[in-house]
């Protein structure tokens, strides 16, 4: 067998370098897994940090500007902060997780500036706090994490996890991209943290975020939640990547003849966006920014202004056309679903974090970029670190000694197994990204849904992933497969519970149910992989308590 291909089973630990032992271990290395590596530290535990790319510059925060959702500890803000979104996420949100939520995010924020972030002041000469450029929040928090002893694994995506013989996770396998050699980490409790997925649609820092900590996750036994509202697109010029969207609050959209479309906007009118870019294209112009206006935009977020700028296109004067890309749920709210206010999953030994976990739970079905994600990183990154290294440490020195095996399904085979991998269809990996590609992208499919349509989608979805269940992998693309993997069941999981969820709610648009259903305001558990199941759970099922922050 190749040297670098991972097998399930029991796990003989000789394979391995390098192979590790650490209390924690934190997949991803963006927002939610530095602050879940540098609060499991500060608790005392020996962490160790896998990052698929370079920890702090992979990944969509990384690459650009960060609204967050900062809102200083005055009742009557906090309140509007939180109703603000109860409407748009179909009142699915928990008022004591947003509490908790504005209380960690308004603390760490403020650690942020303690260590030195150089925030903007005012024109009172204070600190603007709400929002974080994304290279510099990215290197001072590595700096950080390195700084209380945490080991960090760069371009080391994690292929699978460990589970002993309880069923407990205890650790993860992965491979090393530039060197191609196989590591192994065994720990007494792990974090996901790896984002969300876009499907490799392209959008601004979103090609290494493909569902893989969903995979793993699920292939333990996790849950996941709201994977109906996985649904983001966003805007973005139709040259460009870059798909930060707040600016386009600014703009007016037309047709090619440059007559306004009516209805059409970045928030309340992106349905209509879509809709007209069914039959022809749309072109916007930013000509609602004031001169003052548009000198402080190209200050907070002057990554959006680099592509116009290399066109030549001055935004607030010319109109340039636009499109919509996929986010799924980098920008949705569906994810790894959390039991407590340890942010652990169903799954003992194992938490989630950022947009890897649910965001249902402070959003509903709604979410957008920025702002309430980028305050969920944090919050759910800190929480979910301290509460890994409490359980660690309860496990004592038998959490090292445990026999494991790792639990990795698609793209992994053993010897006995080889003669019933082959490939139904005969297509490559990349063959079956494009499929599945097929199956999300479009609007009418997946940002206008109706039952007949995710029913087909569906049916198409589950024989991709008997295809990819079954691929031989090696050495060579045994990451690959597992991206591959990791999209198909997460687009089956999505469409399962948009079928389930026979109504319009949040960002989840059914055409043959555009009303909201009063009975439904239910959260949607799904999980699965040869075979997905849906089920119903209550908005307030999930147990947390409300503490303020230091």
């Amino acid at each position: 067998m190749s040297k670098n291909l991972l097998w399930t089973g029991e796990v003989s630990t000789t394979e391995f370098e390098p192979n590790l032992l650490c209390d924690v271990l934190v997949i991803g290395g963006g927002p939610a897994g530095t602050w879940a590596a540098w609060s499991a530290a500060s608790k005392g535990a020996n962490v160790v940090l896998v990052d698929k790319g370079y920890c702090g510059t992979s990944g969509c925060a990384a690459a650009s500007g960060n609204g967050v959702w900062y809102v200083p500890p005055d009742a009557e803000a906090r309140e509007a902060a939180m109703a603000s979104r109860e409407t748009l996420g179909g009142f699915l949100a928990n008022r004591n997780w947003m509490q908790r939520v504005l209380n960690q995010t308004y603390a760490n924020v403020n650690l942020l500036a303690q260590w030195g972030y150089p925030f903007p002041t005012d024109d009172e000469g204070k600190p603007y706090k709400r929002s974080l450029q994304g290279p510099d929040y990215m290197y001072l928090m590595r700096k950080q994490v390195k700084r209380v002893g945490v080991k960090i694994l760069d371009h080391s995506p994690a292929l699978q996890l460990l589970v002993d013989r309880d069923r407990r996770v205890a650790g993860a396998t992965g491979v090393n991209r530039q060197t191609g050699n196989k590591w192994l980490v065994r720990a007494g409790a792990v974090i996901i943290a790896t984002g969300g997925c876009a499907f490799l649609s392209n959008a601004l820092g979103c090609n290494v975020l493909t569902g893989d900590g969903y995979l793993m996750a699920a292939e333990a036994g996790a849950e996941m939640s709201g994977m109906e509202f996985s649904n983001a697109y966003g805007i973005s010029p139709a040259f460009s990547s870059v798909t930060k969207t707040l600016f386009y609050n600014w703009a007016t959209f037309t047709y090619e003849d440059g007559t306004p479309i009516p209805g059409a906007g970045s928030q309340r009118g992106r349905s209509v966006i879509a809709k007209t870019l069914l039959t022809q294209p749309v072109y916007a112009i930013l000509d609602q920014a004031t001169e003052e206006m548009r000198t402080h935009m190209r200050k907070a977020q002057p990554n959006f202004f680099l592509p116009f700028d290399r066109a030549g296109i001055d935004p607030f004067t010319q109109r340039f056309p636009v499109t919509l890309r996929l986010e799924g749920t980098v920008r949705g709210t569906g994810g790894i679903g959390i039991v407590d206010d340890t942010c652990a999953t169903s799954v003992p030994g194992l938490y989630a974090a950022g947009d890897a976990a649910t965001r249902e739970l402070i959003c509903g079905g709604f979410t957008g970029g920025g702002s309430h994600n980028a305050a969920w990183a944090l919050s759910s990154g800190y929480w979910a670190g301290q509460s890994a290294a409490v359980y660690a440490r309860d496990l004592g020195t038998q959490a090292n000694q445990r026999r494991v095996e790792a639990v990795g399904e698609a793209g992994f085979t053993s010897s006995h197994q080889r003669s019933q991998t082959v490939s139904v269809a005969g297509r490559n990996t990349i063959e079956i990204i494009q499929a599945t590609q097929a199956e999300v992208f479009p609007y009418d499919r997946n940002y206008f849904r109706n039952e007949t349509g995710l029913t087909e989608s569906l049916q198409r979805l589950n024989h991709l992933w008997q295809e990819i269940r079954t691929t031989q992998a090696d050495g060579n693309n045994i990451l690959r497969v597992r991206e591959a993997a990791a999209m198909v069941a997460t687009a089956r999981w999505m469409y399962s519970s948009a079928l389930e969820r026979k109504e319009t709610r949040g960002m989840h648009k059914h055409t043959d149910y555009p009303q909201e259903d009063v009975n439904q305001q239910h959260y949607l558990i799904t999980g699965g992989l040869d075979r997905v199941w849906v089920k119903t759970a209550p908005v307030q099922q999930t147990r947390v308590k409300v503490e303020v922050a230091a």
